[in-house]
């Protein structure tokens, strides 16, 4: 059961690079991809204890060979309104803000940090999703940004690529 965590600021291309990992992996063996959008809860209170909650469910369950239950938000919503089962398979993948932070580490994940200019990254997420959420994204680049200093994320990465 092999764990891997994919961090990095909004925009970097975490997304991309767990496509790509999956796809290849899935030729020989079992994959599944958490997004960590799905687990947010809302803006807010997207990067707060709760999420280390459960990434350390969804981690332990999948080490123990486990399923696990887990709540998805929905962002039309904004409310958590139906719930997957991560069933156990040969590699899971987590990916998004959050992904490789200490509770993920300490679960024995393979870190990778994904850089790109703050900048970038924020154009690169308004064509993606809509210059509707420049507001709530600039919030949010104040958040990660936070967290990644409190957590030291990036220092403690195994692998650090840039877009």
């Amino acid at each position: 059961m092999v764990l891997l965590a994919i961090d990095g600021p909004a925009g970097a291309g975490k997304t991309t690079l767990a496509a790509k990992l999956e796809a290849e992996y899935s030729t020989h063996s079992t994959v599944r991809t958490v997004h960590m959008d799905d687990l947010y809860n809302g803006w807010e209170n997207a990067l707060s204890n709760a999420l280390m909650e459960i990434l350390d469910r969804i981690t332990s369950a999948h080490l123990a060979g486990r399923a696990c239950t887990i709540k998805i938000f929905n962002w039309h919503l904004m409310k958590f309104d139906r719930e997957e089962i991560i069933t156990p398979t040969d590699y899971l993948i987590i990916e998004g803000v959050g992904a490789a932070q200490a509770i993920v580490r300490e679960a024995g994940a393979i870190t990778y940090w994904l850089d790109i200019d703050s900048e970038t990254g924020l154009q690169r997420v308004l064509a993606r999703d809509g210059a509707h959420l420049e507001k709530e994204m600039r919030q949010w680049q104040i958040q990660q940004s936070i967290h990644f200093d409190t957590d030291q994320t990036r220092e403690n990465c195994e692998f650090k690529l840039t877009s």
